[in-house]
């Protein structure tokens, strides 16, 4: 999924994100797994802003998305900073290249954009390869509640003066799909320019999850919910489902 004139506007929708939430527990989870951890990869990075954070931290970060304009203020971003990021345009069913990774993240909901469970079976396929014996796959996804409670028949809107906007958000004809209708207004000058955006998303079932990522070679070590970080923090009305994973030796 690319976001196209979206790419512009990115930074200033999501200044709210809990960045350093995503930061913070993905050190912690680091820290407690005991694991030598310097080589990392983002899948679907967008503006770097995760990555970024990882690479101050210390840590050896390509980042990787499958939008052109998005890892161009990636580049803008890790230049200024001076931060030796290597970015990388591909797309997550596509991954090729990486290999012997101490970890890989993806973030901000990016595997809820790999819809079908053929694409999913792909994605961590690709993603066990790119890790060492033993190297950590950590995710994030929305919760069968979150979609149902939160986003499906819900309409969304924010005005500003430099930017508008109005998002609707439909159910598909899967348990778990929906669609994002974005309507963008976007002052230029004296005027507003308008632009739209749809992006399509499905979430699955734990089980589900479980299911493939065993399939794949992985072993979850633990789940985690809404970036709590206590064990069996997962309930029902938990909106953010975190997956640490393992690739297991001799698959």
């Amino acid at each position: 999924m690319a976001y196209q004139q979206m790419a512009n506007l990115y930074d200033q929708l999501m200044g709210d994100a809990p960045y350093d939430q995503w930061l913070n527990f993905t050190k912690e989870i680091f820290r407690r797994s005991g694991k030598t951890i310097n080589h990392i990869a983002d899948l679907g990075c967008g503006t770097g802003q995760i990555t970024t954070r990882l690479a101050q931290a210390g840590f050896d970060t390509i980042g990787i998305d499958y939008s052109v304009d998005m890892l161009s203020y990636a580049q803008q971003r890790s230049s200024a900073e001076s931060l030796p990021i290597q970015w990388i345009h591909q797309d997550l069913r596509e991954l090729e290249g990486h290999t012997g990774l101490d970890a890989v993240v993806s973030y901000c909901d990016v595997i809820n954009y790999i819809t079908t469970k053929g694409e999913l079976t792909l994605v961590f396929n690709n993603i066990f390869k790119m890790l060492r014996p033993g190297g950590m796959f950590i995710f994030d996804v929305h919760s069968m509640y979150h979609v149902k409670n939160n986003f499906v028949q819900k309409t969304f809107a924010d005005v500003n003066d430099d930017i508008s906007y109005i998002w609707f958000c439909s159910a598909g004809d899967e348990i778990g799909e929906m669609y994002h209708d974005l309507t963008f207004f976007v002052a230029d000058g004296d005027k507003y320019v308008r632009f739209e955006e749809e992006h399509h998303q499905r979430t699955y079932s734990v089980d589900f999850y479980n299911d493939l990522l065993e399939a794949a070679g992985f072993k979850i070590q633990n789940l985690y919910g809404d970036f709590s970080l206590k064990q069996e923090s997962v309930h029902e009305k938990t909106e953010r489902i975190f997956f640490v994973c393992e690739k297991r030796s001799g698959k």
